[in-house]
């Protein structure tokens, strides 16, 4: 079955037309696709342990900084076929920040073959619709061997997934996934250990679509997380379920647990905690910091019962800075105002999308009352609510 599978997407290959251009001095990607990958052979730089001024004049040209490029030690023999190899990136609809992005993170992309080794993998991708920044923001993907690794893992992929469009979207969401699993040591293992503990098919699809470094979890942890979500009173087809593992594999199990104790030392009691995890698994995914600086805030600064948050945990992921604070200033000022009663259900008015908010409280009364759009902009600083309501008509 897969031999079949590869043998077709070798086949469907060469029917793709270049999207550099239709040049016949180019090779086939099919072709090309048949080569190794790249090796140290491929090479036309090297690693050295003392910088090249040449190479650290290129690199500055290339955008990085003069200490960037001065501590690099990368030796450029070819900048012939380093331009030959940004200018490829750039027929490939890469921008001048995109390849200087690239160039920051792995220098020895300049030093790639561009034709033999690049050009294929950017066919490649390509065929897939995965998009030049998303590539760019993980040149990794072009270091990867192509026969090897590459075309092996995204067969596999494919085999769960089922198209490629799936295909686009679980790479493009987390391209790191692709690069940082192997197919026989983490893949396989992963997808036959969710199948083993029951996982449904349609939520490894999805799982996968979500965030493909899940495939790089061990069994025995992958085991161990199951039996965590478990104890949440979730079950394997609850819809919570997948998002539960993507947060729990982004963290250690004792890290988990020590954000459990940190919740229950602001007084949240453990039922109330498994509801909250289960209704919002990614509260544990904030550092603690984050954890105390946004209760404080809640409870203290906007006068909000424990109770009122617990229940509805998503709260405690939208970000304080940007979405917090500038929606309770329009609140505070909609209520100086009397657009609005104070005593509104403040917590369900902070909820929500930001295209509703903005429709609902700002964009409403944006010409009676020209100060809602400034404190949405953050020229209007808060601080007090309910009880005191004052503003500040400065800069925070």
């Amino acid at each position: 079955m897969f031999a079949s599978l590869y043998r077709r997407r070798l086949l469907r290959l060469r029917q793709i037309p270049s999207v550099a251009g239709t040049n016949s001095g180019r090779p086939n990607p099919a072709d090309a696709l048949l080569s190794h990958g790249y090796s140290s052979a491929a090479l036309a730089g090297a690693t050295v342990s003392e910088p090249c001024p040449t190479t650290a004049s290129y690199l500055i040209s290339c955008g990085l900084s003069p200490a960037a490029a001065a501590a690099s030690k990368l030796r450029i023999r070819s900048t012939d076929r380093a331009d030959a190899v940004r200018a490829l990136f750039r027929s490939y609809g890469f921008t001048d920040a995109d390849i200087t992005g690239m160039i920051r993170q792995a220098p020895q992309i300049l030093t790639l073959d561009p034709d033999r080794i690049l050009r294929p993998k950017l066919d490649l991708y390509t065929s897939l619709g995965i998009q030049p920044r998303k590539l760019a923001s993980t040149p990794a993907l072009f270091m990867r061997s192509l026969d090897k690794h590459l075309i092996p893992c995204i067969e596999f992929l494919r085999g769960i997934l089922g198209t490629d469009g799936d295909v686009c979207r679980a790479i493009s969401r987390n391209p790191r996934g692709l690069t940082a699993s192997d197919l026989d040591r983490n893949m396989r293992p992963a997808v036959d250990t969710l199948r083993r503990l029951g996982l449904p098919e349609a939520s490894i699809l999805k799982l996968l679509t979500v965030d493909l470094t899940v495939l790089r979890i061990s069994p025995d942890r992958m085991s161990q997380i199951f039996e965590d979500l478990k104890s949440l009173g979730l079950g394997v087809t609850d819809t919570g379920f997948v998002h539960g593992i993507r947060a729990l594999c982004c963290i250690r199990r004792e890290t988990w647990l020590q954000k459990l104790a940190l919740y229950q030392s602001f007084g949240v009691s453990e039922g109330e905690l498994l509801k909250a995890i289960k209704m919002q698994p990614t509260v544990t995914l904030l550092s603690d910091e984050n954890i105390k600086k946004k209760l404080w805030f809640l409870l203290d600064e906007l006068k909000l019962e424990l109770s009122e948050v617990i229940r509805q945990p998503v709260v405690i992921s939208f970000s304080l800075e940007k979405c917090i604070k500038p929606r309770r200033a329009v609140l505070s000022v909609l209520m100086r105002e009397g657009k609005i009663q104070s005593n509104i259900n403040l917590l369900s008015a902070l909820l929500g999308s930001a295209r509703n908010f903005s429709k609902r409280y700002v964009l409403r009364y944006a010409h009676e009352v020209p100060d809602v759009v400034k404190a949405y902009e953050g020229k209007i600083a808060f601080v007090g609510f309910r009880g005191r309501d004052v503003l500040d008509p400065q800069n925070p």
